[in-house]
């Protein structure tokens, strides 16, 4: 049974809304103010609020505000009701955070609706969390054992054959199991770095100050530090031949380190998930206020459906096709571009391939 909270000051509207909303099947608890209606909603967290806004003592607007910086009552769907409705008071209430406004005198059938519309956002929301939360268990279920165990095993197995039987091992084959132990090792290194990189650009996101020195780095020549990135990804898929590199110098606002970064992940994405063969195209080039770094590829693809899901740990498809990473490689990109003022955009077709599109702002003469 979904509980409703009331707050009004006024007890026979109290009473009507709380003998419609019994009818309809809602658990009613009532607030005759606005600090008992906090009290309340702490202690029973309901399912939806309704508050008058004009009462004496704490108003409905301070009410609201109240309770959406506490945490704990934040996410509740918050209803005013005012039989004083006007543009500036409805644009006060929506800035602090309110869901619905319902004008008195209303109807029996419009307190219904509006209480329903609240519920019903909830439920659409809770359960686009549940399909979301599946998808990152799946996608971690998959691919983390993998993605450790794979480098492990490669450095495991030739360190003992290398400590059991050196002295029976040619030096090509030595060299050869070199080899392999070295590229693993990197392997797990990158996964470990693109792991430590998200986690870190998180916090930056959530630390003002730390955030505007992060804005204060430039970089005066992104087209070599593009570049570089470009060619070390390509020579790391043996894919030189592939790269197509069209770069123009301006000065960007962003540290070559993350400028590099941003590089590197996307045009290692598009040697992915292109075939051999098939050109991997990166341009940087100056667009109004901007630098955009664009990459485009000939490969599978994706859907509108997958480019909108595209986060942290996610990948498609990967019971079918073999992939590398954690899906970590995007959605760094994504937040390094928005934490410096600029975004990030992908244009794709199953089977045509990929475009992504990092813009940056240029760095003030």
């Amino acid at each position: 049974m979904k509980k409703v909270l009331i707050i009004d000051d006024e007890e026979p509207v109290r009473a009507l809304m709380s003998l419609a909303l019994r009818q309809r099947g809602y658990e009613v608890i009532e607030a005759e103010d606005g600090e008992k209606g906090i009290e309340l909603a702490r202690r029973e967290l309901p399912d939806v609020i309704i508050c008058d806004v004009r009462m004496k003592g704490l108003d409905g607007y301070s009410t609201l505000s109240a309770l959406r910086k506490d945490p704990t009552t934040a996410a509740i769907p918050f209803i005013l009701t005012t039989g004083y409705a006007d543009s500036e008071g409805m644009r006060l209430g929506m800035e602090l955070g309110a869901d619905d406004y319902l004008p008195k005198p209303f109807t029996i059938e419009g307190l219904y609706a509006a209480v329903e519309a609240r519920l019903k956002k909830v439920e659409m929301v809770r359960q686009q969390a549940e399909r979301k939360l599946a998808d990152l268990r799946d996608n971690i279920s998959l691919m983390l054992p993998h993605e450790l165990r794979t480098p492990l095993n490669g450095i495991l197995a030739y360190g003992e054959i290398l400590v059991s039987d050196a002295g029976t091992l040619t030096p090509g084959e030595l060299v050869e199991m070199g080899q392999v132990i070295l590229e693993s090792a990197k392997r797990l290194q990158r996964l470990i770095e693109n792991f430590l990189i998200y986690a870190q650009i998180e916090l930056v996101a959530t630390d003002q100050e730390a955030l505007r020195q992060l804005r204060e780095k430039k970089t005066v020549n992104p087209g070599e530090v593009v570049g570089e990135a470009a060619l070390h990804v390509a020579d790391r898929n043996r894919r030189r031949q592939d790269l197509e590199l069209e770069l123009t110098d301006a000065p960007v606002q962003i540290s070559d380190m993350y400028l590099g970064k941003i590089a590197e992940e996307l045009v290692d994405n598009a040697f992915k998930f292109s075939p051999l063969g098939t050109p991997v195209r990166v341009r940087l080039y100056p667009e109004d206020s901007w630098l955009v770094l664009s990459v485009m590829d000939r490969g599978r693809g994706m859907s509108p459906d997958q480019v909108a899901r595209i986060g942290a740990y996610m990948q498609f498809q990967r019971k079918v096709q073999e992939q590398q990473g954690l899906g970590l490689g995007l959605a760094i990109s994504k937040r390094l571009a928005e934490l410096h003022g600029g975004g990030l955009r992908i244009s794709s077709e199953p089977g045509q391939g990929t475009t992504v599109y990092a813009k940056l702002p240029l760095s003030n003469p």
